[in-house]
């Protein structure tokens, strides 16, 4: 390459707003997934931390499917945006379809409560819950895009 793209600092230029903008989203993604840890968390009937501290799988893949998702929109989001509060504003508008998500598939599944099943273990529930919600995570992602 020619030397001068060097000696501008061109590349160095470059390089540093890259960092910048790595830097941003880490703090962005990460504030999300604990912003949607608090809110799924206070959703739930029972105590995420203690059921997964206790070993309840079912707990641990509904928990994680949410965080995926939500990671999953905030992909798609963040691919799309213009800036930085776009980012954000449609990730938590994301956020909010997931938990709409939660509570619609609760009010259809009349013979069990979700939350109940979860807190008992129930991996069939959880692997059902954890589809559903990744499947939308991709399908609201690509709307927000």
């Amino acid at each position: 390459m020619n030397e001068s793209f060097y000696e501008e600092g061109f590349f160095l230029q470059t390089f540093g707003s890259d960092i910048l903008n790595v830097l941003i989203g880490l703090v962005i993604i990460i504030s999300v997934l604990i912003i949607g840890y608090f809110v799924f968390s206070r959703l739930t009937r029972f105590d995420d931390r203690k059921e997964i501290a206790g070993g309840n799988t079912a707990a641990g893949l509904y928990m994680g499917s949410k965080l995926l998702g939500l990671c999953i929109i905030v992909a798609m989001v963040s691919y799309s945006s213009h800036s930085w509060i776009q980012m954000i504003v449609w990730s938590l508008i994301g956020m909010a379809i997931l938990c709409l998500v939660y509570l619609i598939f609760d009010w259809i599944t009349p013979h069990f409560k979700v939350c109940e099943e979860i807190a008992n273990g129930n991996l069939a529930v959880a692997q059902l819950l954890r589809s559903v919600i990744i499947g939308v995570s991709i399908v609201v992602g690509t709307f927000l895009m």
